[in-house]
Order: C-alpha cells, then sequence, then structure tokens
C-alpha cells in the first residue's frame, strides 16, 4: 500500500493539470469559450503557405452550425467585410427557387476548404458539386480495350451542399484561426453546444425569451412554435369565412389548453382555457417578422413578364395559342415581304397573261 501511495501521489497534478485541459477543450479542439482575437491589421501581409495549412487542417472536417440559411446547389452565400450576399428578398427568392441546404441552427459540416487569392472557399456538406474519392479516378482496362470504373462517376450524385466565399480586399491576409472564425460569425456559429442554442442565438431577444420559457408569441411562425412548444399532440383544419386555418391544440383537461391558430407561417390567435373556466385569447401581434412582399406578383402590370419565363412553344413559335391577360393587345403577325424578283405588274408563274401582237 505504501509503494502503491508513493507511485500515485508524484502524478496528481499531472493526472490534474491534463483532465482541466480537457474539460477546456471541446471535441472539435477549439475551446467552449474561446477568447475575442485581435482584428486583423490593415497592412497584413499576404497569408503565408504555412498558414494556409493550419487554416485548412483546422476548418476541415469541422462540425458547426448555421446562422443563416445557405441555398442548395451553385447559388452559394458571399461574404464581405460581415455582410452576407444574398439577403432579403434575393435571399428568399434563391430559397424558393433552389431549396434550402442548410436553416438557421442546423448543423454544417465544413467539409472542403480552398484559399484563393482574394477570398476563402468553405464549401458545407459536401459542396454543390460531388466530389470523387480517390478511387474514383482508377480506370481497370481489359484485353478487350474496355476500361471500367470502380465507382459511377456522377457529378450531381451529391447536390444538396452549399458554400460560402469570404472575401477579402486585394488579397487573403495573415491572420489566425480563431480570428477567422469571428469573421465567419455571420453565417456560422462555433462556439454553439447543441442545435437549439445556436437556433435561439439567431433569434430577436423578445422571441428567444419566449420560447426559452415555451410561450407562443402573436407573429410568431411554425418554427418558432415547434421550439418553444414541441410538435402538437393534435391539429384541426377549419375556415373562417374565405380563410383557412389550422388550429394547434396543446395539454388537455384537467390542465390547461392552449389552442395556436395558424394562418399559413404565422400565429394570428393564441387561445387559454383555464382550469377554472377562464378563457384568455390573444389576437393582437406581439412580435413583428420580416415577412416577405406577398404582393410583388399582383402589383406587376398585366404585361409584365420575366424576360426568362419558361415556356412549352418550341423557338419560333408565336404566343397566338397562349391565353392573354385581359386588355392586353393582340400580337401582331408577321407579314411576308413581298416579292422582287418580278417587275411590278408582272404576274408571278402558272399565270396566263394576254398581250397585243
Amino acid at each position: 500500500m505504501l509503494c502503491f501511495r508513493s507511485i500515485t501521489l508524484p502524478l496528481l497534478p499531472l493526472l490534474l493539470t491534463l483532465s482541466v485541459a480537457h474539460g477546456q477543450v471541446s471535441g472539435s479542439g477549439q475551446t467552449q469559450n474561446s477568447p475575442s482575437a485581435a482584428p486583423i491589421p490593415l497592412d497584413a501581409q499576404r497569408m503565408s503557405k504555412q498558414t494556409r495549412y493550419e487554416i485548412i487542417r483546422d476548418f476541415e472536417t469541422q462540425l458547426v452550425y448555421a446562422r443563416t440559411s445557405f441555398p442548395m446547389g451553385a447559388k452559394g452565400l458571399q461574404l464581405r467585410q460581415g455582410v452576407v450576399t444574398p439577403n432579403g428578398e434575393d435571399l428568399k427568392e434563391a430559397l424558393n427557387l433552389w431549396g434550402p441546404a442548410i436553416k438557421p441552427g442546423d448543423p454544417a459540416h465544413i467539409s472542403y476548404v480552398q484559399i484563393k487569392d482574394d477570398h476563402i472557399h468553405f464549401e458545407i456538406n459536401g459542396g454543390p458539386v460531388h466530389r470523387k474519392k480517390w478511387y474514383q479516378h482508377i480506370e481497370i482496362s481489359g484485353a478487350g480495350g474496355r476500361s471500367a470504373t470502380p465507382a459511377p462517376n456522377d457529378p450531381q450524385a451529391n447536390p444538396h451542399g452549399s458554400f460560402v466565399n469570404v472575401y477579402f480586399d486585394n488579397y487573403v491576409p495573415e491572420m489566425t484561426a480563431q480570428q477567422l472564425r469571428e469573421v465567419l460569425v455571420p453565417v456560422l456559429d462555433f462556439n454553439a453546444r447543441n442545435k437549439e442554442q445556436a437556433y435561439l442565438d439567431t433569434m430577436p431577444p423578445k422571441v428567444k425569451e419566449a420560447i426559452q420559457a415555451h410561450h407562443v408569441l402573436v407573429g410568431m411562425n411554425q418554427e418558432m412554435v415547434l421550439h418553444a412548444r414541441g410538435k402538437p399532440p393534435k391539429k384541426v383544419r377549419e375556415h373562417d369565412g374565405e380563410t383557412d386555418y389550422e388550429e394547434w391544440i396543446y395539454g388537455e383537461p384537467p390542465a390547461d389548453v392552449d389552442f395556436v391558430r395558424m394562418v399559413g407561417d404565422e400565429v394570428v390567435r393564441v387561445e387559454t382555457m383555464k382550469v377554472g373556466g377562464e378563457k384568455i385569447v390573444r389576437t393582437e401581434r406581439e412580435v413583428v417578422l420580416p415577412q416577405a412582399d406577398k404582393d410583388k406578383e399582383a402589383r406587376k402590370e398585366p404585361g409584365e413578364r420575366p424576360a426568362n419565363a419558361p415556356s412549352l412553344r418550341r423557338p419560333g413559335e408565336d404566343a397566338e395559342g397562349a391565353p392573354k391577360p385581359e386588355g392586353a393587345p393582340s400580337p401582331v403577325h408577321p407579314v411576308a415581304p413581298p416579292d422582287i424578283s418580278q417587275p411590278p405588274g408582272n404576274s408571278g408563274p402558272g399565270e396566263m397573261v394576254a398581250t397585243r401582237r
């Protein structure tokens, strides 16, 4: 026993040091509460080759959380001086056209990092184009001259990823990994411990407090309600006049019962039936979220049509059979040019003409 104690006691300080270090470092190799890094100097030199290797090694294969929506496919995001593009209506149009690859709060896997002259390219969840594995570059030739690859070569095998390009002035400057993380804060969250925390960090303070208190506010969207109360045990679809709505019901008697009315993606009414029979109804908007301009299409002129609008007509066909908006002028049909091979007054071939002898 004395021999065991004599061996163990000198190792205690080393074990304590290792345990503290392990508790401070997360699974991705970064600290949970990373100190703020100094801003990148304006006169910083061009990034060295050694720093490039360190940045790629540090960021590739990291699992982080998204702070904004990433459109799928080749329509990724650009980040320059803290401003993300596309944003606003342009981002909504891209999401409607291509679909979201990642939503705010979703886990994002940095699968590929490429440092170019004036920007750094980060591919998320495999990127927009499927990259070949090393064994997919191998070709096996047989006696008949035919070649075969070990795996199919389909460039669209993984079209669900996205990317973000971080642009700098003139060139990519020298920086640390922590400085680059702070540059990426508008799009990626490196400090969130879970998906719920990452989602809450993207919400306004009032909405964040309501979700944490499991409280539904009039004006929330469906995703916010799901984070606040979870999936509703019961749903009822009804209509009030010409308005269709969906009632999400939480709770059962003898406990309090909440009726959350959804019109489209927005909460318009919250009714609470208390145990004692008291009814509380809230219809005033309690939170204002940025809404898409739903009347944008309705305000267009009757004859307005996008230049690249899809059509089922073949090239060269007119719109004679296409439905026309009310009041729109009828299309003018092209008129064949006159035949100048015959002089004026002369008839064409196949027609008999009397001549004077």
